[in-house]
């Protein structure tokens, strides 16, 4: 392995084939001196391809120039920006399955950019704060560069790599790729009293980020002897742990353990993680695979939604005209809790856009994506209550969702689900 100084300093046209697909780890696991260098250096490279998961950093504004194409896992943050400009080339995909759409080159991978903090006294490096499918990632590229950033945790487990997986070593000299936990609105708190209200004590959650995640986590801090198992973490999850609310003993794996796959959080949670044996990294293929998840007990899902309609069917990627979202990991989850014993699965909404134009409870998805099948569907709340959905047939099902819709769209609600074939 050639170590350079910096990353900045890192000549990416030794490495770049024309063609070739480059990817790098999601959310805080960007190492953002090499993604910086790259996008500035790209009217200098040969044609390539950027294969994106969330991106939450500023690097795709920076983009001034160059042959850059974009294949995306989704939509979310600042990946919006690439779904744009490359005419929504989105590749719809359950979590569970990239790994193997990976390792298949359904996904191809040809340069894969990563950061590493050393670990002392070994031939070891741990990953830090990203781990879902970059183990994928660096086994199907041709060249591995990472960037040695001691600001990250030292993380144990799937985060761990051997020296040997490396190509190229950089230091890193980009910005933190830091999360801070939005601050929850009024409409969040209170749909979070009602998801809080229907999680038991000792059930084991799981959650995302964003303002209604957050708010959930507070809503959560009069339970007792919670499990945390999750696809992410943010901030959030921190005085859940610290304060004794999530002990993980009555799991029923990975007892006294926080199962997750990446640490999507601020300075607090990375600080907190730091050589913290109760915070285990894991693959995607554990953290969203339904064999695991139906061994933990009363493992309770928490997702969210763009819109769902009267049948159950859930759309979480498309919003009005643009794709904002992703299918992500929610089936996984959806599916896992219902797998696991006393589990649920739990979808969190406000019941109507911000402006109060446009209800999230709609008639029809009109032509929009089904992210999650209405045979699927568990629970729904908003906050004007929950509709229980499982095992109800149509009509009590548009009845349920009705109920819970914002009551300015109720009666155009009643008028739609009369005039329609259910």
């Amino acid at each position: 392995m050639a170590k350079q100084k910096k990353s900045a300093e890192f000549d990416l046209s030794t490495i770049l084939r024309a063609g070739d697909h480059v990817m790098w780890p999601q959310g805080t696991g960007e190492p953002t001196g090499l993604t910086g260098r790259l996008v500035q250096s790209a009217p200098e490279l040969p044609p390539v391809t950027l294969v994106l998961g969330m991106v939450t950093t500023d690097t795709l504004r920076r983009i001034k120039g160059g042959q850059l194409d974009f294949l995306c896992l989704n939509g979310a943050a600042e990946t919006r920006r690439a779904v744009a400009a490359s005419s929504g080339r989105v590749i719809p995909a359950h979590v569970s399955t990239i790994p193997d759409l990976i390792a298949s080159r359904r996904i191809p991978v040809d340069v894969a950019l990563i950061r590493v903090r050393p670990v002392a006294n070994s031939c070891m490096f741990s990953l830090g704060v990203m781990v879902d499918f970059v183990h994928e990632m660096m086994a199907a590229a041709r060249v591995v560069v990472a960037e040695i950033d001691e600001r990250m945790p030292l993380t144990g487990d799937d985060a761990l790599i051997h020296a040997d997986c490396i190509t190229h070593l950089t230091v890193a000299d980009g910005d933190e790729p830091v999360i801070v936990d939005p601050i929850p609105t009024e409409n969040e708190l209170a749909i979070a009293d009602r998801v809080a209200a229907l999680v038991p004590d000792r059930a084991t959650i799981q959650l995302g980020v964003g303002g209604l995640p957050v708010a959930v986590c507070s809503a959560l801090t009069g339970h007792k002897e919670l499990g945390l198992h999750s696809g992410v973490i943010p901030d959030a999850a921190v005085d859940l742990i610290k304060y004794g609310i999530v002990t993980n003993a009555h799991k029923g794996l990975d007892v006294g353990q926080t199962v997750t796959g990446g640490l999507f959080g601020s300075r607090k949670l990375l600080n907190f993680a730091h050589e913290n044996e109760t915070i285990t990294l894991r693959r995607a293929t554990y953290t969203h695979a339904a064999g695991v998840m139906a061994q933990i007990l009363n493992l309770h899902t928490i997702n969210s939604a763009v819109e769902i309609d009267l049948s159950g069917q859930v759309n979480s990627e498309v919003a009005g005209a643009r794709y904002v979202g992703a299918v992500g990991g929610q089936v996984d989850y959806v599916r896992g809790g219902r797998l696991s014993p006393g589990g649920r699965s739990i979808f969190a909404m406000s019941a109507a856009t911000p402006d109060l134009k446009h209800s999230k409870i709609v008639s029809s998805l009109c032509g929009k994506p089904v992210t999650t099948a209405r045979s699927d569907v568990d629970l729904v709340v908003t906050e004007f209550g929950v509709a229980d959905l499982w095992g109800l047939d149509l009509h009590a099902r548009a009845r349920a969702l009705i109920a819970i819709a914002h009551p300015d769209f109720r009666e155009s609600l009643e008028r739609d689900f009369a005039a329609s074939l259910i």
